[in-house]
């Protein structure tokens, strides 16, 4: 048998800050569709999305969630209520902190208009320390992410909890707790409706799965219309 699980065993059991972190980024939307940049507006689930989450609240029936903590933006919202009606009246509280990266002065136009603009060509390159125009640096969407998960999960010790958040959010976190250099978290793929966990103890953490699908091939399609 590999040494490496002895060493997990060991930091789970002496932990004093301990539990599941389920992450689950909102259902599809039609502006994931069209490519273009939500942010804080108010876009609701389309058809796809709803299934999208309905399948994964039914692929998570074996976990037993005991809380469900959600952005507080619709598709958020949404997702989250679907996931708590599907699996009995799990409770459902809001984190403002886990909301979508404040995008400014790019919210609702396309990928397609940003390539024509040379400010988001810099930020492409730099997205960590670079702010958005009139919003925020990915370092600093990484720090309230993970305040967020940090502090439910030190009042929720040993209990499972699902966090339903956005795209960039979720890939920071996984960063964070899995010591990945931040500039790297576009190597993570997250997609609508997926479900990636960890089980954490102190610093700590352990990688159970990523980018989890009750329909694995999409993972393999592109995330928007060309």
């Amino acid at each position: 048998m590999a040494l490496g699980p002895f060493y997990v065993e060991q930091k789970l059991r002496t932990a004093t800050v301990h539990g599941t972190v389920l992450l689950m980024r909102h259902g599809e939307t039609e502006w994931n569709r069209e490519g273009r940049v939500m942010g804080r507006n108010p876009v609701e689930l389309n058809a796809a999305g709803r299934a999208q989450v309905a399948a994964a609240a039914d692929f998570m029936r074996e976990i037993k969630l005991d809380l469900i903590v959600t952005s507080p933006l619709v598709r958020a919202r949404q997702s989250a209520e679907t996931v708590a009606e599907r699996l009995g009246g799990v409770q459902v509280i809001e984190d403002g902190r886990l909301a979508e990266v404040e995008y400014g002065r790019w919210e609702s136009l396309t990928f397609k208009d940003l390539l024509q603009d040379p400010l988001y060509l810099q930020y492409k390159e730099n997205p960590v320390t670079m702010a958005t125009p009139g919003g925020e640096t990915i370092a600093q969407a990484q720090a309230r992410g993970v305040a967020a998960v940090h502090d439910t999960m030190e009042a929720n010790h040993s209990r499972h909890v699902l966090f339903v958040s956005h795209g960039d959010i979720i890939r920071t976190v996984i960063c964070h707790y899995l010591r990945l250099e931040l500039p790297h978290f576009r190597r993570l793929r997250i997609d609508n409706a997926n479900l990636s966990a960890l089980e954490l103890a102190d610093n700590f953490a352990e990688m159970k799965f990523i980018n989890l699908l009750a329909d694995p091939a999409r993972a393999f399609v592109p995330p928007f219309r060309a």
